[in-house]
């Protein structure tokens, strides 16, 4: 089975032959260039979410936009779509592939609310356990495995066409082979976009649950009365999260909290403005539902470039379909978001956005296939590629902060006198004589650079996380 975020099995090679259902599945060669992609992912997560605070232009942009951070889900949907059609080959048995996915799907739910549900505090509060009341349902990994889900189960149920020897595969003969993903496809965008521009958004309440905040308790009103708007407090992404999800049930820092509107420092956290509106001291859930459906556009375009590279056999004719229609992607994302039809927005996961972000995606592969397995040059990059090997250890481990909550449960008289906080300290702070310089270089050297070589290491063990 493919690694979705940690497995070891994605195996292929650069001419992949159909698998017959009377032949056992053969190990072949591993694509590097999407282990170092998948690797390089997982670095930017953990660079941007403990750096991020530091370096606000790394971060997530607060509504429309799209920063660093803004890359790294589509990079990870990217990659997962292109692992599928590469690890099914393997699975000739309908039935038993399809077991499969449910299998990893529920597996990646199940530590996705573990993660990201509220249990775990680390690294900086040392507790764990979740008031059941305001556990946050959506997550990350949830997001992932519905993309997983739908995109895997549509290439098993239409793999009778794929199968199919074509001994002259060309760039339409791959978009008419695999049409029904595209109708998948197109029947997203017919229930995201009537969703998200037709609904009717009314009033709406919410009360703050902040011990800290000086309105803990305190029930506003968020006016709305609209329909069509894209706007942080009267969309129809957050109206619908909160019928279906429940409100104490989504994200209660979301970036939007950034906005210039919000915070006295935008776009860096802080204290509110005494002018903010009501929606700033608001939750919204930025893997919410409705933005979800259209997050699987993401996967079935990674998926587009999987069946690309197992049926297209020479380097030449793979890189013109990949980088064509990565320039052709960006091109749409960027026309719909500066003429103003759809802006760029990662929080309701927007057609411009899909674009954008999946166009990148496809121009950074090709840009490592290049480098990687048509050039060589893997040694440049194995830090990536060890990351990549076992990325789901990592992505726990250190974008999850558990590592780092467990150094921080080693204290000495009291809670700040942890090795994390005295090495960011001391090490790196001081030495640079400036916290963002010190927080930037202690992200990339303790924590990527660290959880690389001890990947590196536990790859040369043949240890790696499976889901």
């Amino acid at each position: 089975m493919e690694e979705i975020i940690g497995e070891h099995s994605v195996h292929v090679v650069s001419e992949v032959e159909p698998v017959s259902a009377k032949e056992l599945p053969k190990k072949v060669k591993r694509v590097a260039s999407l282990d170092i992609f998948r690797g390089l992912t997982v670095a930017l997560m953990i660079l941007v979410d403990d750096a991020g605070g530091e370096w606000p232009a790394i971060g997530h942009a607060p509504w429309n936009g799209c920063n660093l951070a803004d890359f790294v889900m589509p990079f990870f949907l990217f990659i997962v779509g292109m692992a599928i059609p590469l690890s099914l080959k393997k699975i000739p048995n309908k039935l038993l592939a399809v077991k499969k996915v449910i299998v990893r799907t529920l597996k990646l739910l199940f530590w996705g609310l573990l993660l990201q549900g509220g249990y775990s505090h680390a690294p900086d509060h040392l507790s764990y356990g979740v008031d059941m009341k305001h556990i946050r349902w959506c997550g990350i990994l949830q997001r992932i495995a519905l993309a997983y889900l739908v995109v895997a189960l549509v290439e098993i149920i239409s793999r009778s066409r794929q199968d199919r020897d074509d001994p002259e595969p060309t760039n339409l003969s791959i978009f008419t082979l695999y049409y029904w993903h595209w109708l998948v496809a197109a029947c997203i965008l017919v229930v995201y976009m009537p969703l998200l521009y037709g609904i009717h958004v009314p009033d709406w309440q919410f009360t703050v649950h902040n011990p800290d905040s000086i309105y803990n308790g305190t029930t506003f009103t968020v006016t709305c009365g609209v329909r069509g708007k894209l706007d942080p407090p009267c969309n129809a992404v957050g109206y619908i999260d909160r019928e279906v999800l429940g409100i104490n049930h989504v994200y209660k820092k979301p970036a939007s909290r950034r906005s210039e509107a919000c915070t006295v420092k935008p776009p860096y956290e802080g204290p509110f403005k005494k002018t903010a509106p009501a929606w700033c001291y608001a939750p919204f859930e930025p893997e919410g539902i409705l933005s979800s459906i259209s997050a699987i556009l993401s996967t079935i375009i990674g998926l587009h470039y999987g069946h690309v590279l197992i049926h297209l056999q020479d380097h030449l004719s793979r890189l013109k379909q990949w980088i064509l229609l990565g320039l052709a992607l960006l091109t749409l994302g960027f026309i719909l978001h500066f003429s103003h039809v759809i802006p760029l927005n990662k929080q309701l996961y927007t057609l411009s956005y899909v674009c954008v972000t999946s166009g990148a995606a496809a121009l950074v592969f090709s840009a490592f296939y290049v480098m990687v397995d048509i050039w060589g040059l893997k040694l440049l990059f194995i830090p990536f590629k060890w990351i990549g090997m076992n990325a789901m250890l990592v992505y726990v481990m250190a974008a999850e902060g558990i590592f780092a909550g467990f150094i921080n449960g080693w204290y000495y008289d009291d809670p700040r006198n942890t090795l994390t906080y005295w090495i960011q300290e001391h090490v790196f702070i001081r030495v640079w004589h400036s916290r963002s310089a010190g927080i930037l270089l202690y992200v990339i050297f303790a924590e990527i650079l660290f959880w690389a070589v001890i990947a590196g290491i536990l790859h040369q063990l043949g240890i790696y996380w499976k889901l």
